[in-house]
């Protein structure tokens, strides 16, 4: 029986590989509410919508607290 494929495909899994730049920049909503409960998903809204994905949102904080530092207190109040 022949291969049903031509070629073997590599999949790329960005959840798993890379962030995308533009999230580590600056602190988001998510961000925020992400680090002032310590990255603890119990207590995440976006726990509520039962997504189906790796949060990477821990890599993320980390990410954003060695390019931009802590928020500061104006970003604490929008979060």
């Amino acid at each position: 029986m022949e291969d049903l494929f031509e070629y073997e495909e590599e999949f790329y899994s960005p959840a798993n590989e890379e962030m995308s730049d533009s999230i580590t920049q600056n602190w988001t909503q998510q961000a925020l509410e992400c680090y002032y409960i310590n990255c603890d998903c119990k207590k995440c809204s976006l726990s509520a919508g039962h997504y189906s994905f790796i949060c990477q949102m821990p890599r993320v904080i980390e990410s954003l607290l060695e390019t931009v530092g802590a928020p500061d207190e104006e970003e604490r109040k929008t979060a």
